[in-house]
């Protein structure tokens, strides 16, 4: 399925709907409405070059119109990270796709202090240079049968790329995705099998676009079916969101773990009472932010599991099958393979292992980089990087990251469990992240780093009850703001080298 296609389709369908409430503009734009400005943005990047064009434009309804325009163009839009180094960012994305054109936002460049880099193009010129014709032709357009329509509009194959997406880049130089029609129309026709989704629920949208998880689920998942989207460009103004919530009563939301933490800080009870479909993913969701938020709320919040390169999602819980801690069952149409990091063989159910993933929601690979892409496949099957097992009763557990694993006295040590386990200790407000120092001397040993100091010596006492001598961190640093990725996550690989230059600047003294 053609994703601008089906766009189309449901524009012609719920054509009088509201398509997108955009919150940061106050605007409600129905379907008729949201297909006559694609249409319009689609004769305007006419005149740039054919193949990639870039899009750098908060979450908002210009960017899903962009974004829609662009495939229609028979362009392929390149999703530009603007949270941290903008414009590095928009240069890497020029020079490794080779393109020239971004389409961007003036109110946007002054917010970040990101200068113009050559190739911007502010989408405010563009609607200024709308004109009366512009509209009447592309209002024209859109009243044709969705048949006559659709030949007017870019065709292509399903199997083309669709979006470029980049990786988060923390070890090396981030990896351009590229996910096909396919792969997104996939993942969403599975998601709709696994959940109970319908067009007439609404979708608080507020997940960047540049991320996977925003682009699949808050734009073109509700898209795809006829759903309202609700758009707010800036999912850490926790207090607006929750205000969202409660005025405009949606029935469904997806973010990270940290995310729900800040609604969860500043909501008032209730705030977000009207969502039936509640899902944390990108991060571990601690037993305290569920219970907190069923407490606050009387909202079941869901944890699932995806990667960039999967479009994304793989598993999740639902409302019907839920259990807490794990990510849920494996998607209709995802086959999911758990694989001994050593022998290569098939795990048991319960034995940890690497998690293998082979289907249509599979990327078609790493644009430009067949060396990579040929390393990230296993026999067929995709290596997401990360470990976990499959209970007896179909439920997958993520048990982190392979590189979050030490091997400390010949045994692997799961980084991600011991911070579970102290995160259960340690006094409300405090964060941690454990991380593995390597010692030619001594041999790898863990430490744990937390934001504010804390009663080292009562928190090992209780993880004693939990772990083996062999996992407990040897010790304890206080980094009062530990750094963060744009998803959200604590960036573990950033904190390493923060310790790393603590413990080296000791024995220096």
């Amino acid at each position: 399925m053609l994703l601008h296609h089906q766009f189309v389709r449901m524009a012609k369908k719920h054509s009088g709907k509201i398509a997108i409430k955009d919150k940061s503009t106050g605007k409600d734009i129905t379907y008729s409405t949201a297909l006559i400005g694609a249409l319009i943005l689609s004769s305007k990047f006419q005149k740039y070059d054919k193949g990639f064009i870039g899009i750098m434009i908060p979450t908002s309804a210009g960017c899903a119109l962009a974004v829609i325009g662009a495939l229609m163009s028979g362009r392929i839009p390149v999703m530009i990270n603007y949270s941290t180094g903008a414009e590095a960012n928009a240069k890497y994305a020029q020079k490794k796709c080779r393109f020239k054109t971004i389409i961007t936002s003036k109110a946007l460049l002054e917010k970040i202090n990101c200068p113009l880099v050559e190739g911007m193009v502010y989408i405010e010129d563009i609607m200024a240079g709308v004109t009366t014709v512009d509209k009447l032709k592309a209002a024209i357009k859109s009243k044709l049968p969705t048949g006559l329509l659709l030949n007017l509009i870019h065709k292509g194959d399903e199997d083309d790329t669709s979006v470029i997406l980049f990786t988060s880049g923390s070890e090396k130089d981030p990896k351009a995705v590229q996910l096909t029609h396919r792969n997104i129309s996939a993942n969403i026709e599975s998601i709709k099998k696994h959940i109970d989704l319908y067009d007439s629920d609404i979708i608080l949208a507020n997940l960047v676009f540049f991320h996977v998880f925003g682009l699949t689920v808050d734009l073109w998942l509700p898209l795809y079916i006829g759903m309202t989207m609700i758009t707010y460009a800036n999912p850490l103004d926790f207090q607006t969101i929750s205000k969202i919530a409660r005025k405009e009563k949606p029935t469904m939301m997806v973010g990270t773990p940290s995310f729900f933490w800040g609604y969860l800080s500043k909501s008032e009870p209730g705030d977000f009472i009207s969502l039936r479909v509640v899902v944390a993913g990108a991060d571990k969701c601690p037993d305290t932010l569920r219970e907190e938020f069923k407490k606050k709320h009387g909202v079941t919040l869901l944890e699932g599991y995806g990667a960039t390169e999967t479009s994304p999602v793989i598993s999740t819980n639902t409302n019907e099958h839920n259990k807490p801690g794990s990510v849920g069952r494996i998607l209709p149409g995802v086959s999911v393979r758990i694989e001994n990091f050593e022998t290569g063989e098939e795990c048991k159910p319960g034995e940890v292992g690497k998690i293998l993933v082979k289907g249509d929601i599979v990327m078609k690979g790493y644009y430009d980089d067949p060396e990579l892409t040929a390393e990230a496949f296993v026999n067929g099957w995709y290596n997401t990087g990360d470990m976990g097992y499959i209970d007896e009763d179909g439920f997958l557990w993520h048990a982190g990251r392979y590189k979050r694993f030490a091997k400390v006295g010949g045994e692997m040590i799961s980084l991600v469990k011991v911070e579970n386990i102290m995160e259960k200790y340690l006094p409300e407000g405090v964060s941690c992240c454990i991380v593995e120092i390597s010692d030619e001397k001594k041999g790898s040993y863990i430490v744990a780093t937390v934001s504010k100091e804390v009663n080292k010596t009562e928190i090992l006492r209780k993880m004693m009850n939990d772990l083996p001598i062999i996992a407990l961190p040897r010790q304890f640093y206080v980094i009062n703001e530990l750094p963060v990725m744009s998803t959200g996550k604590i960036d573990f690989r950033t904190v390493t080298r923060m310790v790393q230059e603590i413990i080296k600047n000791s024995e220096n003294n």
